[in-house]
């Protein structure tokens, strides 16, 4: 079952193409990276998927899934350190795209909180202030916090940049468990070419003209034969 289809999509802003003719197939269960130097069009792709950019030509068509119950976590998320935000709170925001124009949260929205601190193992932090935070810990909070967004489908920009190796690979091994284990569709945008950290099972690469979309297995071969 596929999610997500862009057929023949060009991207860019104003008079100015960055992406052009664009066809790929998000299906159910995948876990896509998208690689590419920078300038090559990773984030203004993901801006595309998440509809926050109309394509100039082609389709963005949603199957199965709704716009707007997209995960997303930014590659930088920055909070104010002189605001007091627990990490129960930051979680629980993930939830306001549910919520309408309802301005309280509910024990539904409540329980989803909690459901998605104690899946990524941070339940203990709870209390905690966002700030007093390691840097491995603000990304499993900002995780937990787009999971509260969906039950389908995670967009993640660059979520290991800033990471010690320990706390990358923990987020990795966490990445693979909520794809494999929880049926959680990703896209994540990588600079990491390091091929034992391209955990996905398809790759889309962006350089330059050349643009390839296929499994990761394929993507090795073919930069070994490059």
């Amino acid at each position: 079952m596929n999610l997500i289809e862009l057929k023949n999509v060009t991207l860019g802003y104003e008079n100015h193409i960055v992406l052009k003719d664009i066809d790929m197939t998000i299906d159910d269960k995948d876990f896509i990276c998208i690689v590419g130097p920078n300038g090559s069009g990773k984030s203004t792709l993901v801006k595309g998927i998440l509809g926050l950019i109309k394509p100039k030509k082609g389709k963005v068509i949603y199957n199965n899934l709704k716009q707007n119950f997209i995960g997303y976590m930014p590659q930088e998320t920055k909070v104010d350190s002189s605001f007091p935000a627990s990490v129960y709170e930051i979680v629980l925001s993930g939830t306001l795209n549910s919520m309408g124009l309802r301005s309280f949260y509910t024990k539904k929205e409540k329980d989803m909180a909690d459901k998605n601190l104690k899946l990524l193992g941070i339940d203990k932090l709870k209390n905690k202030n966002f700030c007093d935070l390691s840097g491995g810990q603000r990304q499993k909070v900002l995780l937990a916090r787009s999971l509260c967004a969906t039950s389908k489908l995670l967009i993640l920009d660059e979520p290991s940049n800033n990471l010690d190796t320990k706390s990358k690979q923990d987020l990795y091994k966490t990445l693979k468990e909520l794809n494999e284990n929880h049926g959680i569709t990703i896209i994540m945008i990588t600079h990491d070419l390091d091929h034992n950290n391209l955990i996905g099972n398809k790759i889309l690469s962006l350089r330059e003209d050349k643009i390839f979309f296929g499994s990761t297995e394929e993507f090795v071969k073919k930069v070994h034969h490059e």
